[in-house]
């Protein structure tokens, strides 16, 4: 059955069963590494990398700060697999495209996604570099249609009308906020709303205003589709956005979005992330 985008159940199986085949590694943990945040899957040992462009049907990533691979190994005693770039609805893929991999995930066996993003503080008690539990999303392109779930339903994958009440699993959020304690990451360590907008441009004044009023604590450009998908395929999924800017809502600032400060944030909390996500792997 084609289900919406033109990928068929076959399509994922392809690519899953190609993986299955050429690793031994059977993980049940996968982790999504944001903008500059790919470092977490170099903290893997007995690694086994499949470049994008090397695996079956796998779309590939275009973003400065996304190298491209899919990295199968072990964090913390605990088997993973680690995606150093994701695909984005701005690289002018479709939404079943920047969600492919979430589904192959599915196939391989993943019970737990773990989500990670760059994203702009709309909250004003965050600083640049705190970093921010998801505890809800607000899903902007959904509203205007754009879900990786329209289309025909796959039963094999989810139900057709799935929750999302519960999106991200609230005992994850509770063990990182122990594990945030043990390690002294804490002072740092904030809760909040994601909104999702499809870039690529930053937010406007008045955008940010809006993201604002609606209740939205971070902005980003990416992982809520991956979310969808995971929680219709019935997995566990805990996610953490870096705030490595404030966004701009007066008009008479001169301070500007800009990858490169993105960048240069990630590089300056990549340490404390790494330590927070492979602490609370190995309490999976």
């Amino acid at each position: 059955m084609n289900l919406s985008h033109g990928y068929s159940y076959e399509d994922y199986k392809e690519t899953a069963d190609w993986l299955l085949a050429n690793t031994d590694i059977r993980p049940k943990v996968a982790i999504i590494c944001g903008s500059g945040l790919g470092g977490l899957a170099d903290l893997l040992d007995n690694k086994k990398v499949f470049p994008y462009h090397k695996i079956p049907r796998f779309p590939q990533s275009t973003v400065q700060g996304h190298k491209g691979q899919l990295v199968f190994g072990e964090l913390n005693g605990k088997q993973c697999v680690c995606m150093q770039g994701r695909f984005h609805f701005y690289e002018g893929y479709n939404i079943a495209t920047v969600t492919y991999p979430v589904r192959v995930f599915f196939l391989l066996g993943i019970e737990t996604l773990i989500v990670t993003n760059a994203a702009g503080g709309l909250n004003s008690k965050f600083k640049m570099g705190d970093i921010m539990l998801i505890k809800d999303h607000i899903n902007m392109p959904g509203f205007a249609g754009q879900n990786p779930l329209c289309g025909r339903n796959e039963e094999r994958f989810g139900v057709r009308f799935p929750c999302m009440s519960d999106a991200y699993d609230r005992d994850f959020a509770r063990m990182a906020r122990e594990t945030a304690q043990e390690l002294g990451c804490d002072s740092f360590l904030q809760e909040g709303v994601y909104c999702m907008l499809a870039g690529p441009c930053y937010e406007t004044i008045a955008e940010c205003r809006v993201l604002q009023i609606l209740g939205a604590d971070a902005v980003g450009m990416s992982t809520v589709p991956e979310v969808v998908v995971a929680r219709h395929c019935g997995m566990r999924v805990f996610g953490l956005s870096l705030i490595t800017n404030k966004v701009v809502t007066d008009y008479n600032s001169t301070e500007k979005a800009n990858h490169e400060e993105v960048l240069g944030t990630t590089r300056m909390r990549t340490e404390d992330l790494q330590k927070l996500v492979s602490n609370l792997v190995a309490k999976m």
